[in-house]
């Protein structure tokens, strides 16, 4: 046995006397909606199941340490309905929940799905079904993208996300703008936000993304803590992962990815880039200071460099409001040649 499958087997017995634990104090198995994305042809329903209680507080001015004391409930049966379909399923081990629902008769935009769990509670999960006529779909990361956390540095990651209440994140400047630039050129035009944070973070990241009038979507995270094959999951496969099935499961539409150059983000486009190169319309890519690359990774400068992608239309700035100058001007020098 190795040692990602002691830790594993540690967390699970955890787990399950914090069940017993939480049951006797009268908590109950309490579903938890994540928003969901979909086509007229089928929609993904996301969530969770975890112990709760009437009394938990709100996540929004919490410490941000609280949201990742969960206990999750694994292996227990909830019903989905979404429009016209009802199906059932159950949690895995860390208790989420990914259900896929064909043939709903939904129209594009936002429609809630119902997930109901067996002797809890009935929680709504957003899902946006997405028109079969957008032709542009925009996909942004969120740590030094949107939000200033000075990730993944041990400790000032452990600073933003245990420490500090979670209503105190920063957005990075002009990004609002910036996407609304980028989005007028499709009006059905959806937007995915791709993480390496943990689903324990979502309801902060919705928050900060409507104070910040930022264009709501779809957030895709992830989980985090060991796996069969390791001690943590890899950030980089699971943004790979998320962008092939984007491509994939909406072949009408063609992407602008928007990242930083703190980590990996411009080597995981410039490999999607390379797969799906008819496929990723632009590149945003936001530089950060001297210093935001000291607290991110070590060094001074980026970890990757541009020609990653020569042909690709690329812009870089400082921030939302350089990206945008920086979009404008290549638009203006094509629209002149």
């Amino acid at each position: 046995m190795g040692l990602a499958d002691i830790v594993r087997n540690a967390e699970n017995q955890i787990n399950q006397a914090g069940i017993r634990r939480k049951a006797k104090r009268g908590w109950y198995p309490e579903a938890v909606g994540y928003t969901g994305y979909g086509s007229a042809k089928r929609a993904r329903v996301l969530g969770r199941v975890m112990m709760g209680n009437e009394d938990d507080p709100n996540l929004e001015v919490m410490r941000g340490y609280r949201q990742f004391f969960t206990t999750q409930v694994p292996d227990i049966e909830v019903t989905v309905k979404l429009g016209s379909r009802e199906v059932k399923s159950r949690t895995n081990y860390n208790g989420y929940i990914e259900v896929l629902i064909a043939d709903h008769g939904l129209e594009p935009g936002w429609h809630d799905a119902e997930i109901s769990v067996e002797g809890g509670n009935t929680a709504k999960a957003p899902v946006q079904i997405i028109s079969d006529t957008a032709k542009l779909g925009l996909i942004s990361d969120v740590d030094d993208t949107i939000m200033v956390t000075m990730l993944p540095r041990a400790v000032l990651a452990a600073w933003n996300s245990w420490v500090k209440k979670t209503s105190t994140r920063q957005p990075v400047p002009g990004m609002g703008k910036f996407y609304e630039h980028v989005l007028a050129d499709d009006p059905e035009a959806p937007v995915f936000y791709l993480s390496t944070g943990a689903w324990n973070t979502y309801e902060t990241l919705v928050s900060f993304i409507e104070k910040h009038d930022l264009p709501c979507g779809p957030l895709l995270l992830t989980d985090w803590g060991p796996t069969p094959t390791g001690l943590f999951r890899s950030g980089k496969e699971h943004k790979k992962v998320q962008l092939r099935n984007l491509i994939i499961e909406f072949p009408e539409i063609d992407w602008i990815l928007v990242g930083d150059d703190g980590q990996h983000d411009p080597m995981i486009y410039g490999d999607v880039i390379f797969e799906h190169p008819d496929r990723i319309k632009e590149v945003a890519i936001r530089q950060l200071s001297p210093k935001e690359h000291v607290l991110s990774h070590g060094t001074t400068s980026a970890l990757t460099q541009p020609e990653h992608y020569p042909d690709t239309p690329t812009v870089y700035g400082r921030d939302g409001h350089e990206l945008l100058d920086e979009r404008r001007r290549e638009n203006h020098q094509n629209a002149d040649k």
